[in-house]
């Protein structure tokens, strides 16, 4: 395991996530606004779950970590 490639490609890949959000903002502005996404205002308080977002996030941080893994050849 090479820490120092895995380290490299994940800042690249930070860098090019951030680029494209900053030249596209609104890319992403359905994100947190999906079905599942749950809103609760009241008069003093308000409450937001982001639980749909949160599993797609974690859906897409998976396939990408196992991707990377099979191209750095961890397994």
């Amino acid at each position: 395991m090479d820490l120092g490639r895995i380290l490299f490609f994940g800042g690249l890949f930070l860098v090019v996530v951030g680029a494209i959000v900053l030249r596209f903002p609104n890319l992403l502005s359905w994100f947190g606004k999906l079905p599942g996404d749950f809103r609760i205002e009241g008069d003093r308080i308000s409450l937001f779950i982001p639980l749909t977002s949160m599993i797609l996030v974690s859906v897409i941080m998976s396939i990408g970590i196992s991707l990377m893994a099979k191209l750095l050849s961890w397994r």
